[in-house]
């Protein structure tokens, strides 16, 4: 991907120019990113999928000023009818499913992995939506089928209306509307008010890019540096010196400092911080499932090999993260494994190249089912 070179589905920029202007920024209204469109799954057997017990579903219903949500799975019966107005349909994580899915979310392979969710694929009735609301990511609204209606704008005021099983913002005052049709596209940054009304039935498909919130990344990083700690239950609290009290209920000093040197040394010891952020960031998504093969010397990777849709790979300057697991690579190794993140396959030629022990490494991968046979 030339990243300087200008590109349709971001409406004439290049992906440098969108990232520099739009990205966190500011929204993007795109006609006709993505002419010829068609949906990724259709109407059918996206109800078919949403029964599933792997799949994470949402059905959101308006009745005039009531609303109503249920969490899947959805037996077909249960669903309203498709003539029925007034709801929607969404399912999280198509791309895990679905290779047209798939191959529509990466082309937003111009953005970070690390920052990468999910593909979620929404079917409406005439009238059907969400409401006014506000979402903690990144999100490209794709218009796959039908029409739906956006009105958009900053938000000032984030009250919710109360006692709502949907979070709906009170007080919502859009700026823009627009009316998008099959092949055009929204980027809208995080917190950025908006609310869909489908116009006639559509199906809308969202590209979402996670936005890490500071307290929670730090809260999986000290208990997965703590679960790492190479010393075990590391030192126990001695305080030989405690004299006896009349304030029962304070806390110690020494006890305090003890638990502040804790901290200190998970987070001094050289790499742990940089191997759990890796192995955290690169965690597959609930529900996931992996079935894989057997593998067996360098007939395995004679094909090449490609990452299964399911898995994630990152990397950093000495590591390589698979699925929440994290390998040291180095040399010609890691160029290779690089490229298997960036690009999600290697060539048959790329594996040749691959060291014994690192042939082994991906062997395994092939067993676990992280990795496929064949490759680009």
């Amino acid at each position: 991907m030339d990243l300087n070179a200008p590109t349709a589905l971001l409406g004439g920029l290049s992906p440098q120019a969108f990232m520099r202007r739009h990205w966190q920024k500011k929204p993007l209204l795109v006609r006709q990113a993505l002419p010829g469109v068609t949906p990724p799954l259709a109407r059918a057997a996206l109800f078919d999928l949403a029964g599933s017990e792997d799949v994470e579903s949402r059905l959101v219903q308006r009745d005039g000023s009531r609303w109503s949500l249920r969490q899947g799975p959805f037996a077909r019966r249960t669903l309203p009818p498709a003539s029925r107005p007034g709801w929607t349909l969404l399912v999280q994580g198509l791309d895990l499913h679905v290779p047209a899915a798939h191959e529509l979310l990466r082309r937003f392979a111009f953005i970070p992995e690390a920052r990468l969710d999910d593909l979620m694929l929404s079917w409406a009735s005439d009238g059907g939506g969400v409401g006014p609301h506000l979402d903690s990511y990144d999100v490209f609204l794709i218009q796959v089928h039908g029409r739906r209606r956006w009105r958009i704008g900053p938000v000032a005021d984030e009250t919710l209306v109360p006692d709502m099983p949907v979070r709906l913002l009170q007080n919502f005052e859009p700026a823009e509307e627009w009316v998008l049709e099959p092949g055009d596209m929204l980027y809208l940054p995080p917190r950025w008010g908006h609310d869909g009304i489908a116009e006639g039935e559509c199906m809308t498909a969202s590209a979402g890019f996670r936005v890490p919130l500071q307290t929670g990344l730090a809260r999986e990083l000290l208990q997965r540096l703590a679960e790492d700690d190479e010393l075990g239950d590391g030192a126990l609290y001695r305080d030989p010196r405690q004299p006896a009290t009349a304030a029962p209920g304070e806390i110690p000093p020494g006890l305090r400092e003890f638990a502040g040197r804790a901290v200190e040394r998970l987070l001094s010891r050289r790499g742990a911080l940089d191997r759990a952020l890796g192995e955290i960031l690169s965690e597959p998504k609930p529900r996931v499932w992996f079935e894989g093969e057997h593998a067996e010397g360098d007939e395995a990777l004679a094909a090449g090999v490609a990452l299964d849709p399911k898995s994630r790979m990152l990397y950093d300057e000495r590591h390589v993260f698979l699925n929440g697991e994290s390998f040291v690579a180095g040399g010609r190794d890691a160029r290779l494994m690089r490229r298997l993140a960036d690009t999600r396959a290697l060539s048959a030629r790329d594996c040749s190249g691959l060291s014994e022990g690192a042939r082994e490494t991906v062997a395994g991968w092939i067993e676990s089912g992280w990795v496929r046979r064949g490759g680009q």
